[in-house]
């Protein structure tokens, strides 16, 4: 496997995506089906459609373009988040992949896209036994170079086995594509001798809440840019700051930081220790104070200003909830409240208005099915006021760098007491799909910016799409498999004693 081994004379990279976000706290497992893989499914296709996204893998398509590599696509595969990955859909996709590196054409390198918070069910991380099955293909020499989430669980193995890893710098993620072509010109330098890569990790001892893991926001905010300024230094390749994801019941959850240098790894280590102690010294200004369903719907409703963005924190449906949660509907509906819109995934209540039609009566029990975590049922009476497709486009840059969106059959129920002037509106989904995009709305002939309410289902991916039209946001203590309280769970495999689940504050060290 040496130097410019590729058809056209520069550098061969293979290149893979197995990307899920896995919580510990659903009730539901995620099936090989989720990933939309097949055992046929075209990677040259993946790669070709990744081309016009803004993605991980989006950017090592560029950062190929720009840094002379030719890519060898092999797996590219993810699923929306839920809970850990079956043993069978994880050798099914782990498998492919070993499967095509074996196959593949001499190699000089892998280019690795991975979230760092995959459980499977016989595996804390999914992605540090990828990395250790793609490193037992290729040998201890070749370059893998790993990308992941912002909200990774990075385990010590994953540094050990990769040749550099880096981490988004952004929550919500804008920054995906341009992580990428970094790790793209990380993967370029070593291959040509023109870098070592020498990189180090550092885990201070606490969960560091997602409710603050806003980037634009303190007390993140200043330590994303001192990580930004440490990247200009001539001898550092990357320097990554993971908030990292806590519905993961893994041995290392939490936040960490990772510098890669160009062959110092004293430096990579004091800086990554640096880092991570800034994080750890944010510890007291990490306190919860949110208002409940109740008190968050009557502070829209007393709101001089519109619309107002609630945050349904426990059931973000980009960390893994049901996306069916009643608890802020039933406020809504109690609280008589005017002007809203709510969005549900219920597939059996979407094909209900389906056979309705548009004008039909509708009266049914919504929500509240998949488990007993996300409220009850709730009773909802109206008439049908549209039907789609659920497939919608976002033209923007936004959370995660998808463009392509599908929520599948979807109906809008004009709730009984709406008017044309505010209409009250339930979108029924037959799938989940994150409320990344307001095109989510208006795909569905709703025009966000002329209504008062705004219930979302998510905690700060949602906030790149409504921020700009939002005349207020109120995060909301709601209950659900990502309720932002951990007391609310029950942790059993995480390292104790941990700042933000212990009483017993820790001691920061080195993992």
């Amino acid at each position: 496997m040496g130097d410019t081994t590729g058809r056209s004379g520069r550098p061969r990279i293979a290149v893979a995506g197995i990307s899920h976000e896995s919580n510990s706290f659903s009730s539901s497992r995620t099936a090989l089906v989720d990933f939309g893989w097949l055992p046929d499914a075209s990677p040259e296709e993946a790669l070709r459609r990744a081309a016009q996204e803004y993605t991980t893998v989006s950017g090592y398509v560029e950062g190929a373009r720009l840094y002379g590599l030719e890519l060898y696509p092999t797996v590219i595969a993810a699923a929306t988040p839920k809970g850990p990955v079956a043993d069978d859909a994880f050798e099914a996709l782990a498998g492919d992949l070993v499967r095509r590196l074996r196959a593949a054409p001499a190699i000089d390198g892998v280019l690795l896209a991975l979230h760092g918070a995959m459980v499977v069910e016989s595996y804390p991380s999914g992605d540090a036994e990828i990395v250790r099955r793609v490193r037992e293909v290729v040998g201890p020499n070749l370059p893998v170079v790993v990308s992941h989430d912002f909200h990774a669980n990075i385990a010590p193995e994953i540094v050990e086995q990769s040749t550099a890893l880096l981490s988004y710098q952004e929550n919500p993620h804008i920054d995906t594509k341009q992580r990428g072509i970094r790790a793209a010109k990380i993967i370029a330098d070593t291959v040509r001798g023109m870098a070592a890569p020498a990189q180090a990790l550092a885990k201070p001892p606490m969960l560091y809440n997602i409710v603050f893991q806003y980037t634009k926001r303190e007390p993140l905010r200043s330590i994303v840019e001192e990580s930004r300024r440490l990247e200009e230094a001539p001898k550092v390749l990357a320097v990554s700051v993971a908030g990292g994801y806590q519905y993961a019941d893994v041995p290392w959850m939490g936040p960490s930081a990772v510098v890669v240098t160009d062959g110092d790894q004293a430096l990579a280590g004091r800086e990554a220790q640096r880092l991570a102690d800034m994080l750890w010294n944010t510890r007291d200004r990490l306190f919860l104070a949110l208002p409940d369903p109740a008190a968050a719907v009557r502070q829209a409703i007393e709101s001089d200003r519109f619309p107002v963005v609630l945050m349904d924190m426990g059931d973000n449906i980009g960390g893994g909830s049901a996306g069916d949660s009643t608890f802020l509907l039933a406020e809504l509906l109690r609280q008589e409240a005017r002007g809203w819109v709510v969005t549900l995934a219920d597939h059996r209540a979407a094909l209900s208005a389906f056979q309705a039609g548009v004008g039909g009566v509708f009266d049914l029990h919504v929500g509240g099915k998949e488990d007993r975590l996300h409220g009850e049922p709730v009773r909802v009476r109206g008439r049908v006021r549209s039907l789609h497709d659920g497939l919608y486009f976002e033209p923007e840059v936004r959370h995660g760098g998808d463009r392509y969106h599908d929520m599948g059959p979807t109906a809008v129920v004009a709730v009984e007491g709406s008017t044309l002037e505010l209409p009250s509106l339930l979108l029924l989904t037959t799938q989940r799909s994150s409320p990344n995009s307001l095109h989510q709305l208006r795909s569905c002939g709703v025009s966000p910016e002329r209504q008062r309410v705004l219930s979302v289902k998510g905690t700060i991916a949602p906030r790149a799409a409504y921020e700009p039209i939002a005349a207020r946001i109120i995060e909301v203590d709601s209950g659900g498999a990502t309720a932002v309280n951990p007391a609310r769970f029950t942790y059993r495999r995480v390292r104790r004693p941990l700042f933000g689940l212990d009483q017993r504050q820790p001691v920061a060290e080195d993992p």
